[in-house]
């Protein structure tokens, strides 16, 4: 069976499409035309030039957006190494479905539709249920779950672009939710990256200096124990990750074989986008970034996946926030994009770009 999802894997990512460069041309020559200083936009244009490519036309569209939150639990949670227990994840994921959240709220506003899903957790709600299992096991113990667990997750998240795709939606944020998830993304951060632990940590929801000591050291037992592999994704998130992370990995794999732009979120949105660009490095062209997570490594990671944030809010709370933040700045770039006057139609002198 394991082979086989493997199989299907490689094959689902054979179908990668490079970025299309005649769109990209012709959005930049759009942006060019409009009566405005030149690339006076930064990158809020850049942004709707990579959508372009991404999307394969120059007639951008955003009207219809999503934001998935999977949500999953940890069995390391039984370390410690949180403030709160694994009840907290059902607790927060229902209040998804009632729109009383900080991410449904911040959704409402930037007119995207909140997905919750179940991928992992412990306890069975009315959340949308692609459950891999109740909970990852205790990875101080043993492999956070098996090889082929983690390829279900990943397949799930694929699963879910297509079927939002399929579904008319343009963009895509990313978040999660599950008790103890900075742990494991701390973990997989470390072995994939190669780095000390203690630069990949930070101590979350709250945890004390003590708390965050104590969590540094569950998670370099765990990589001692296992032994996890750098140069295989797949690996490190079965051995020390979580059902979440390895979804949210299948989605930014996703967004590169159905060609819909994928949005970062925080450090563990963002870990899940380093995971998916060691399984197929393509898949960075099909990814944009929302803000830099006030967590200790989050700015580490989208300089490694090469990424500037639009946004430096100090906010470290997940669940997608970071990420329907940008929502509302790409809009207002689109608008200007399709509605703006250009030179030609003002009477006026186009500006001429300088020879660098």
């Amino acid at each position: 069976m394991c082979n086989e999802m493997e199989k299907m894997l490689q094959n689902r990512l054979a179908g990668i499409l490079s970025c299309d460069e005649d769109a990209i041309r012709q959005c930049r020559q759009r942006w060019d035309s409009i009566a405005k200083p030149l690339r006076s936009l930064g990158k809020l244009e850049d942004a709707i030039v990579k959508i372009a490519g991404i999307t394969g036309t120059n007639q951008v569209r955003l009207a219809k957006k999503a934001l998935v939150i999977l949500c999953a639990d940890n069995g390391v949670v039984a370390e410690g190494i949180s403030q709160s227990g694994q009840e907290i994840t059902a607790l927060v994921a229902e209040n998804f479905l009632d729109h009383n959240s900080c991410a449904c709220i911040m959704a409402k506003r930037a007119g995207a539709d909140v997905y919750p899903i179940d991928i992992g957790m412990v306890q069975d709600t009315k959340v949308t249920r692609k459950k891999v299992a109740y909970g990852t096991k205790n990875m101080m113990v043993e492999p956070a779950m098996t090889r082929q667990e983690a390829l279900q997750a990943i397949q799930s998240g694929i699963e879910i672009v297509a079927e939002l795709k399929q579904a008319g939606y343009h963009i895509i944020a990313t978040g999660e939710m599950g008790i103890g998830n900075t742990t494991t993304s701390s973990a997989v951060a470390s072995v994939l990256l190669s780095v000390p632990v203690e630069e990949m940590t930070g101590k979350g929801a709250g945890l004390s200096d003590q708390g965050l000591l104590h969590k540094m050291e569950v998670i370099q037992k765990a990589i001692s124990l296992h032994k996890p592999d750098p140069a295989d994704a797949i690996d490190v998130l079965s051995k020390v990750g979580g059902f979440d992370l390895a979804g949210l990995t299948g989605i930014f794999l996703g967004g590169a074989i159905y060609q819909i732009p994928i949005v970062i979120d925080g450090f563990i949105s963002s870990v899940a986008a380093l995971a998916a660009t060691k399984i197929d490095k393509r898949v960075i062209n099909y990814m944009l970034p929302s803000h830099v997570s006030a967590e200790a490594a989050g700015g580490t990671i989208l300089k490694v996946l090469g990424l500037t944030p639009f946004l430096t809010c100090n906010m470290c709370l997940g669940e997608g926030t970071g990420a329907v933040t940008l929502f509302p700045i790409l809009d207002m770039a689109l608008d200007v994009y399709q509605t703006m006057s250009t030179f030609e139609q003002i009477n006026m002198e186009a500006y001429q770009p300088h020879e660098s």
